[in-house]
C-alpha cells in the first residue's frame, strides 16, 4: 500500500514497542509526556472530546459564551480560560490543541496554532474555502515530521473503510472507473434571520462571528441541542458549507479513503436556484482526476439533498441508504454505507472466480480510537494518523471546488498545483472568501 498504509505503526504500537521522546516536540510539555492541551470550544462537540483528553493534561479552556466555561472547569480544574482563541494560542505550555468552534473559525485556529509548533486535532470540515483548506495543508506539509494532525472525520475508525479499500484496490470489481458518494440530509433555511434581542450575557457575539461579515443576533441560530447546534447555522455561506462540511465530510471520506483521488482537473455542479444567503440543500457535484500509480482516470460525484445518482442494480433501493458510496469497476459494483458493503459482479466474471481476498494476517491492521490515534501520533512522530490535513484538505478542496462550479454554472478545468480555475476566470473569486478587518488567516 502507499502512505494510507497503517501497517508499521500499528505493530510497533501493538508490540507496545511505542518510544516516546524526552519532551513531546511542541511546547514544554510535562515530565510524565503528557500533552500540554487546549480545548477551543468546550461546548457540543468539545464534549464529545473530554474523556479522549482526561487521560493529558488539559491546561487551557477557550469558548465565545463564558457560560460554558465552569462545567468544563469542573472536568479540568485548574485549566486557564479564555473566550478569544488568538489569546489562548499565546499561552506558553501548549503542546496541541483540539478545535471544535463553528466552521469559519476552523482554519484560522488550525493555521495559526502550525505557526505556534502546536498539534491539531480540528473538528470537520477543515475549512470553508477552497483557499483555506489550501493554506491550512500546505503549511501542515512543511512540518509534518513533527506536528500531528487529524480532522474529526471519526467514522473513519470503522473496518469497513479499510475493507473497502482493500476490495478496490484488490480488484473485486475489477478496474476502477467511477465512484459516488451521497447523503439525503436536508436543512432548508431562506434567508439570514433577522435581529432579535440581544445575546445573553456572557455570550460575545463578535467574537462568534469572527471573521465573518457582521450580521445581528438571533436566538434560532443556536436552538439545537449540544450535538446539533450546527445544523441550525453551518448551512449559511458565511459560517458553513451546508451538508458539503458536514455530512458530506464524513461521506465522501468513506468514497476518499478507497481512490486515492488527489486534486480534481475538472469540476462541475448543478442544484436548486442560487441563494445569496444559504448554501444549496439539493446538488450534484461531478469531478474528473487523472490516473495514479494504481488505476486509470477516474469520475467522482457526490450528491446531496434527496437527488441521488442512479443505483447501480434495480433490487438496490438507494432511497434507503442515507449516507452511502458506490464504486463502478469493470467487473462489477461496490455498494456500501458506514458499516455495511455489498460487491455486484457482472458479466462473465459473475461467479467472482477472478478475486482473491486477503487473508487475516495481510488485511489493513483497524485505526482503533480515533481521538486516541492522534495523542499518540503527537508523542510519536514516527506514527501516522488516518485523516491528517493533507488527507482531509485535499478532499475538503474538491468538494468545496463542487460549489463554486455550482456558483459559476460552468464546468470548470482546475489547475491544482496553482490552485487556479484556468478556463472561467470569474470563478476565482470563490475560491476564497472575504475576512472582516483584523482577522488573518495567517496570524
Amino acid at each position: 500500500m502507499n502512505r494510507r498504509s497503517f501497517l508499521n505503526s500499528s505493530t510497533l504500537a501493538s508490540a507496545g514497542m511505542l518510544i516516546l521522546p524526552s519532551g513531546i516536540m511542541a511546547g514544554t510539555s510535562s515530565p510524565n509526556n503528557k500533552l500540554n492541551i487546549a480545548l477551543i470550544g468546550v461546548w457540543g462537540r468539545g464534549q464529545a472530546h473530554y474523556d479522549s483528553i482526561a487521560h493529558e493534561n488539559v491546561v487551557a479552556l477557550c469558548d465565545v459564551n463564558e457560560n460554558f466555561l465552569p462545567d468544563a472547569l469542573k472536568r479540568f480544574p485548574g485549566a486557564k480560560t479564555y473566550t478569544d482563541w488568538r489569546k489562548c494560542l499565546e499561552q506558553k505550555d501548549l503542546d496541541a490543541v483540539v478545535i471544535c468552534t463553528a466552521d469559519h473559525h476552523h482554519a484560522f485556529i488550525a493555521n495559526w496554532a502550525l505557526n505556534r509548533g502546536l498539534h491539531v486535532y480540528c473538528e470537520k470540515p477543515l475549512a470553508i474555502s477552497v483557499e483555506e483548506a489550501r493554506v491550512v495543508r500546505a503549511n501542515w506539509l512543511t512540518k509534518k515530521d513533527k506536528l500531528a494532525t487529524q480532522v474529526g472525520m471519526q467514522r473513519h475508525a470503522d473496518p469497513n473503510f479499510n475493507r473497502i479499500r482493500e476490495l478496490i484496490r484488490d480488484g473485486a470489481i475489477g478496474d476502477l472507473q467511477s465512484a459516488t458518494a451521497w447523503g439525503n440530509r436536508q436543512l432548508r433555511r431562506k434567508a439570514y434571520f433577522p435581529a432579535e434581542g440581544a445575546p445573553p450575557a456572557g455570550f460575545d457575539w463578535d467574537l462568534w462571528l469572527g471573521p465573518s461579515p457582521v450580521r445581528p443576533y438571533n436566538p434560532a441560530y443556536f436552538k439545537g441541542s449540544s450535538g446539533m447546534n450546527c445544523l441550525e447555522w453551518n448551512m449559511f455561506w458565511d459560517w458553513g458549507t451546508g451538508q458539503i462540511g458536514d455530512m458530506g465530510s464524513h461521506t465522501m471520506d468513506l468514497l476518499w479513503n478507497a481512490v486515492d483521488a488527489g486534486l480534481p482537473i475538472t469540476a462541475e455542479a448543478k442544484g436548486e436556484a442560487f441563494n445569496p444567503d444559504v448554501t444549496p440543500v439539493e446538488c450534484e457535484s461531478h469531478f474528473e482526476f487523472a490516473a495514479n500509480d494504481w488505476r486509470g482516470p477516474i469520475r467522482v460525484s457526490w450528491y446531496q439533498g434527496g437527488i441521488l445518482p442512479r443505483s447501480p442494480n434495480r433490487a438496490i433501493d438507494l432511497k434507503a441508504i442515507d449516507h452511502g458510496a458506490w464504486f463502478k469497476g469493470s467487473k462489477g459494483f461496490l455498494v456500501a454505507d458506514f458499516t455495511t458493503r455489498m460487491v455486484l459482479p457482472f458479466g462473465g466474471d459473475a461467479d467472482l472466480s477472478y478475486y482473491k481476498p486477503r487473508s487475516k494476517e495481510t488485511q489493513l491492521p483497524p485505526v482503533g480510537h480515533f481521538q486516541k490515534q492522534w495523542i499518540d501520533a503527537c508523542k510519536n512522530p514516527a506514527l501516522k494518523t488516518a485523516c491528517d490535513f493533507e488527507y482531509s484538505g485535499n478532499m475538503i478542496e474538491q468538494l468545496l471546488l463542487g460549489l463554486v462550479a455550482y456558483r459559476v454554472g460552468k464546468k470548470l478545468e482546475y489547475d491544482g498545483a496553482a490552485g487556479k480555475v484556468t478556463n472561467a476566470p470569474e470563478a476565482n473569486e470563490f475560491l476564497s472568501r472575504k475576512y472582516r478587518d483584523g482577522w488573518v488567516l495567517n496570524g
